[in-house]
């Protein structure tokens, strides 16, 4: 199987973390979105070993929310010992209602508005993450306003091509993220907010895309980091007390995609770093990333009943579902690649399918060409693989429908965690 996480019985009937899927999808209906709990928690404490291995106390892991975002995920982080890094006031705000302590929350954003930027002050969001030089003046004026001095982190464009995906690479010089070294500009932006007295600039902020395989891809954008930290050292007699490179180590969504042994990775980046600093004669600043991905999407899995089966002889078989787009937008963005798996038994006799969702768009295809039992009918279920990270935080309610639950999984319970929308919850807002 794809993960440790997923099984069959002797019948054939599929498993997620020990628990038949067929007897979930009767209990809670589909679409349904189930998370794993314990591989969540693996996860993190995965990324914490290999922090502390690796730097000591000097690093800490910070949760991307942006991946799955609801009250539990936060609870689960605090009592993992989890950093969380937040990109909207909505994820704070659920951060605060899971009692996630906001001094421990690292705001980002290449967009945020004034309101975004007082909220986060009211709260107490421990630390903004800058993009560039319109949101500094306003952090600036919010933090003099308030008679504060805001610690930042300051958003560099390293200029590295991470050799992933187009659509998640955040590296490249020309970018919507952050102030591009190769330009010149991210030194005077630097030197500006050194200048500005409600300030506190801790260090510098980074990110080459999301997942990331390649093997030096984080040796080089900090071989870029460390000779700048060296030469606003040099200049300006700033030492960065903060170095925060991102995130983005990728997960296998299909069985021939790459593993990455994220702690052995982790170890090689803090030897590197290392090295950097005793050659550039600076001290280790203390180092953050921000795994979100790699924490819940092998935690996550995705249920379907199959609606209609289509044959269109010579050309091309069809499985719909009650699911679609609006619960998973990323084929129809990306073309991202998953594994589907019948949930209810193993192919005696296969076809090739088309998996389609429900909404009135021919765009929506969950996955073309899935190994599916030819006899594949209606009322059967289907699981889709490796979904707990950017599923249920891009769902939408396109052509109406609800968004399904979250189901959260441990050992041998199941809870849930979000409530299916209804009907009247789609309307609960109209005028």
């Amino acid at each position: 199987m794809l993960s440790d996480n997923i099984s069959r019985l002797p019948d054939g009937t599929l498993c997620f973390a020990g628990q038949s899927i067929p007897a979930l999808a009767a209990e809670y209906e589909t679409p349904l979105y189930l998370m794993d709990e314990e591989r969540i928690r693996a996860n993190c404490r995965m990324y914490l070993d290999a922090f502390r291995a690796a730097f000591g106390e000097r690093a800490l892991p910070l949760y991307a929310g942006k991946a799955a975002s609801f009250k539990e995920m936060y609870r689960i982080m605090l009592s993992e010992g989890m950093g969380v890094e937040a990109v909207s006031r909505g994820e704070i705000y659920t951060a605060i209602c899971a009692g996630y302590p906001t001094a421990n929350i690292y705001f980002h954003g290449d967009g945020k508005t004034p309101a975004d930027v007082s909220f986060a002050m009211e709260v107490g969001v421990g630390c903004f993450v800058v993009d560039n030089e319109h949101e500094l003046a306003l952090v600036s004026a919010e933090a003099g306003r308030r008679g504060i001095r805001q610690k930042v982190l300051l958003r560099i464009t390293p200029g590295i091509d991470p050799h992933t995906y187009e659509a998640v690479n955040t590296g490249t010089v020309d970018v919507k993220f952050g102030v591009p070294l190769e330009t010149g500009q991210a030194f005077h932006f630097v030197q500006e907010a050194l200048s500005l007295p409600y300030l506190d600039v801790a260090g510098l902020h980074c990110h080459v895309g999301s997942m990331v395989f390649d093997e030096d891809v984080f040796e080089r954008t900090l071989d870029i980091m460390v000779g700048f930290m060296a030469s606003l050292n040099r200049s300006l007699g700033f030492v960065t007390r903060e170095l925060d490179v991102g995130g983005g180590y990728g997960v296998r969504y299909r069985e021939d995609d790459k593993e990455a042994d994220i702690p052995a990775r982790i170890a090689a980046v803090a030897d590197h770093l290392k090295a950097l600093c005793a050659d550039a004669e600076l001290p280790l600043p203390f180092f953050l990333m921000e795994p979100g991905r790699s924490i819940v999407a092998d935690a996550g899995m995705t249920v379907y009943t199959v609606s209609t089966v289509k044959h269109i002889p010579g050309f091309k078989r069809y499985a719909i579902v009650d699911g679609g787009m609006g619960d998973n937008p990323r084929y129809c963005l990306y073309g991202s690649e998953y594994t589907v798996l019948h949930a209810d038994r193993e192919a005696e006799d296969s076809a090739i399918f088309d998996l389609a969702g429900r909404c009135c768009e021919s765009g929506d295809i969950i996955q073309p060409a899935v190994c599916l039992p030819r006899d594949t009918a209606p009322g059967e279920h289907i699981a889709v693989c490796t979904t707990g990270a950017y599923n249920y935080s891009m769902a939408s309610n396109y052509n109406r429908l609800g968004r399904p639950p979250v189901v959260m999984l441990r050992d041998g319970e199941s809870r849930v965690v979000v409530l299916r929308e209804s009907m009247e919850d789609l309307c609960a807002l109209d005028l």
